[in-house]
């Protein structure tokens, strides 16, 4: 049996993106993360983050330093959550929403690693969390 159970992103500051990330999804920085290992909890899933020596950002959408991975977040309030995030220092590249609100937006966190505010119809929050809506199979 195969399990995922980390996420590692290479970064120049283990503990910097780890802060980043945190105040994102509201979730602490793991007990005993380092400047060499820092993590994220995310029900089964680390998140982490280790430096890396001449770390070179991507530049997406751009080729020369493609990017390696990229974090979708589905929220409720596309709009508070984006003004959020740019004050924690991610930036903006592209929003695909509708009039309605409905689609994702393209950030980039500050170390250049692209994610996405993502607002699905037919999702629906309760306390829980976001609840899919069923899909015919």
């Amino acid at each position: 049996m195969l399990r995922l159970t980390d996420f590692i992103i290479d970064c120049p500051d283990a503990m910097k993106l780890a802060a980043f990330y945190s105040e994102v999804t509201g979730l602490p920085v793991k007990d005993g993360s380092n400047e060499h290992w820092a993590g994220i909890q995310l029900g089964d899933i680390e998140l982490a983050f280790t430096p890396v020596e001449d770390y070179r950002p991507p530049q997406w959408p751009g080729s020369e330093h493609p990017k390696q991975f990229h974090l979708d977040f589905e929220v409720d309030d596309i709009e508070a959550e984006q003004r959020r995030v740019l004050a924690l220092g991610a930036t903006l590249h592209r929003d695909i929403t509708d009039p309605d609100g409905y689609g994702f937006r393209v950030y980039t966190d500050p170390t250049g690693h692209p994610f996405c505010l993502c607002r699905n119809k037919g999702v629906t929050w309760t306390e829980q969390g976001p609840v899919w809506p069923q899909r015919n199979q």
